[in-house]
């Protein structure tokens, strides 16, 4: 049975995440819902919740998108269902329709796409698909909310008598308003409405000459309003069948609501359906948010994190454009408890909260911002003690905080425990709380239980190192600029670096130096030499990274030497196979030669023609018979290299042309300056220049020293200006 204590959720700020989540509900009983969680109490439903919100978050990589699940609470509804001779009205059995709908249709998709969401599937197999809710609403309510005609043949009836009347009515309002205004009896706005009926405006001056009822008067009582004698009937009338028409539409809706009766619990299950897929929903959005996915759940105990972000500082630092380190941990039953050392602002707190925080998300549901290839194991309690917990109200100082907090350590922490303590063994006598610390810890480890402490202590980081199952961590520092690196080191104790520090803000090195003597020389020098390592240690990554720089800079450089190998043998072996073909061409030429010169002399011609036939039927034998098939492909090779050679040589053209383009504009934007007798030109891509004698209609006279030429001042390029 998985417990965690309401401590650890706030230690870990786990109501923060709830809240983060909360804003992503659309449904009020969604986000009540997000309030409740809490670590899932067994293995079970938390790989079902797990496998849930993975499924969820899957269907935007499906062609199958999961349909809407947005709903309006029917928590009324319900109430009224439960109650005896009570009816629901038409704006109530809208909303109770409109969840059948959306319930049916999220059930109908996960029936028919189970192989893509198994999980979803299975855990909505249990509730009934059935249409009958919106059968009967939707036979009374129409689609805007309202009762139809023809709910029932006397409720028909009833409105056709009620429109018959009301067109009697209106047209005899209008006659009167035609009348009475002819005659000049109506103020300007002619007529108003009082408790729903049409009144005549009349001037208060003719009350007395219009027959009617009077309904009210205007506030400066120049207006006095008048229902016609002629439309009171007709009034009389319309508010009898209205009336009737009320009774009808309530009778409708008893013996409506009493066939909804019998479907109460399917409601209410469906509502809760409905929420506990927007709170699925809600988690999915998170995951977005926060990059979540599902690591591997091993049954082993293990904890290996790849690429870690605490979410809240990532969704802070996403906020402001500023960078979050991710950090890689692991915990097994070979390296149970992990002790981080160093200077404070390393991040050794939010390493440890990240652990904390990232378990606790996972055992509550909620995809967590990892690498995919990421192991976690379920742990069945977490224990915390993080931060300055002094007690006001109990009078307690924070260390006999500490101290009860370790007590409930003790009897609570076994092999299924994960315990996490910031600044362990803080709050005392340095030496003497030290000494606790380090029995609390042995205690710890003969349980055989998994944690992570961060500590200054230089006796805890020695036990770690003496212990087989526990490692020492710390968090890297730049050695020169004592600048924080965020990233978590295993395998060595970290230095507080506490009299560099001091060194770096401004303490008079006379003080720090008498500090120095008045601690003991070997704790000095276990800090010297964890600092000397951890500076080593970053010379040799610096060293470590330019050789792996060096590295794939020798890689590519070989790559490429092979490549350019490759062409160069590829070029001299047809080069090879060119001086071959024109060796031969040469010698068939010097052979054709000797026949030619040979016949010229002795003009035998059987002598010729066998002389060429030999040589004719010597080239053939070096020639091999080609299959019409193997001369096919030979030709669509030859077609392929020369396609390939075409394209190369027209987007080679093609950047001639846009380089040249882009000069022409080059050209065009420079400011044309204006040429002057004695300016130093030359002609537009030439490259002689000559001096201007003399111009005249847009034509220079220009002199090379040698000679002088005539041209158009628009094949002139500026050179130098007349001194």
């Amino acid at each position: 049975m998985i417990r965690i204590s309401d401590k650890t959720l706030k230690d870990l700020e786990f109501d923060i995440i709830l809240s983060q989540i909360t804003e992503l509900c659309t449904t009020d009983y969604g986000k009540q819902k997000v309030a409740q969680i809490t670590p899932l109490p067994d293995k079970e439903s938390l790989h079902i919740s797990l496998q849930q919100v993975a499924e969820y978050k899957s269907s935007s990589l499906q062609d199958a998108r999961i349909p809407n699940h947005g709903f309006d609470a029917i928590n009324k509804e319900i109430q009224l269902l439960k109650i005896e001779n009570t009816f629901l009205e038409a704006s109530n059995l809208k909303k109770i329709v409109s969840i059948s709908i959306t319930a049916n249709e999220l059930l109908y998709f996960f029936r028919k796409y189970k192989e893509l969401y198994p999980i979803l599937h299975q855990t909505s197999s249990a509730l009934p698909f059935t249409k009958e809710i919106i059968v009967l609403i939707e036979a009374i309510i129409d689609k805007f909310g309202e009762i139809k005609d023809n709910a029932s043949a006397t409720l028909q009836g009833l409105r056709r008598e009620i429109n018959s009347v009301q067109g009697k009515l209106n047209g005899s309002f209008g006659k009167d308003l035609a009348r009475y205004n002819s005659f000049g009896y109506l103020d300007d706005i002619k007529e108003s409405v009082v408790d729903n009926r049409r009144v005549l405006a009349v001037k208060a001056m003719h009350r007395r000459k219009v027959k009617g009822a009077i309904m009210g008067n205007s506030k400066t009582g120049s207006i006095v309003y008048i229902e016609p004698e002629a439309t009171l009937q007709y009034s009389r009338e319309l508010a009898n069948l209205k009336y009737e028409e009320r009774e009808e539409v309530v009778k409708i809706l008893k013996e409506l609501t009493n066939k909804l009766r019998p479907f109460t619990d399917l409601l209410q299950e469906y509502q809760e359906y409905l929420s506990n897929v927007d709170l699925i929903a809600a988690k999915t959005k998170y995951a977005y948010l926060i990059n979540g996915v599902l690591p591997k759940i091993t049954e082993a105990k293990e904890v290996t994190l790849k690429d870690a972000y605490h979410p809240l500082l990532y969704l802070t630092n996403k906020e402001k454009g500023e960078k979050t380190y991710p950090q890689s941990i692991s915990l097994d039953p070979t390296n149970r408890i992990i002790v981080i050392s160093g200077p404070n602002a390393g991040g050794k707190s939010i390493t440890l909260k990240t652990v904390g925080l990232l378990q606790l998300m996972l055992q509550s549901g909620i995809l967590i911002p990892v690498h995919e290839y990421s192991r976690m194991c379920i742990f069945d309690r977490i224990l915390t003690d993080i931060g300055d917990n002094q007690s006001i109200e109990n009078h307690l100082s924070t260390y006999s905080y500490r101290l009860k907090n370790m007590n409930y350590f003790l009897r609570k922490c076994n092999d299924s425990t994960l315990f996490l303590i910031d600044e362990f063994g803080t709050g005392s006598d340095p030496e003497l709380g030290g000494a606790l610390a380090e029995a609390f810890l042995e205690y710890f480890y003969d349980k055989e239980s998994y944690g992570i402490i961060t500590t200054h202590y230089a006796n805890l980081k020695m036990l770690a190192n003496e212990l087989p199952h526990m490692t020492n961590a710390n968090m890297l520092f730049n050695a020169k600029t004592l600048e924080p690196l965020f990233k978590l080191h295993l395998g060595e104790a970290g230095s507080s670096f506490t009299f560099e520090v001091a060194q770096k803000n401004g303490i008079p090195y006379n003080l720090i130096n008498k500090a120095k003597k008045k601690v003991q020389r070997g704790k000095i020098r276990f800090d010297k030499s964890i600092a000397d390592l951890q500076k080593e240690r970053s010379k040799l990554q610096k060293t470590t990274d330019n050789l792996k720089k060096k590295e794939l800079e020798a890689i590519t450089e070989k790559e490429q030497l092979e490549k350019t190998n490759q062409r160069i043998q590829e070029k001299l072996e047809s080069y090879q196979e060119l001086y071959d073909s024109n060796q031969r061409m040469i010698y068939l030429g010097q052979k054709i030669n000797d026949l030619g010169e040979t016949y010229f002399n002795n003009k035998k011609k059987k002598e010729l023609f066998a002389e060429f036939f030999k040589i004719i039927q010597v080239e053939n034998s070096k020639r091999k018979k080609q299959h019409p098939k193997q001369k096919k492909a030979e030709k669509v090779k030859k077609e392929k290299i020369v396609k390939e050679v075409e394209k190369k040589v027209a987007v080679i053209r093609e950047k001639k042309k846009e380089e040249k383009k882009k000069e022409e504009k080059i050209a065009e934007q420079k400011p044309k300056v204006v040429l002057k007798i004695g300016d130093r030109v030359r002609m537009i891509d030439g490259k002689s220049v000559g001096t201007i004698d003399s111009i005249e209609k847009e034509k220079a006279v220009v002199n090379y020293g040698i000679f002088t030429t005539n041209v158009s001042l628009e094949q002139l390029e500026f050179v130098q200006r007349k001194k």
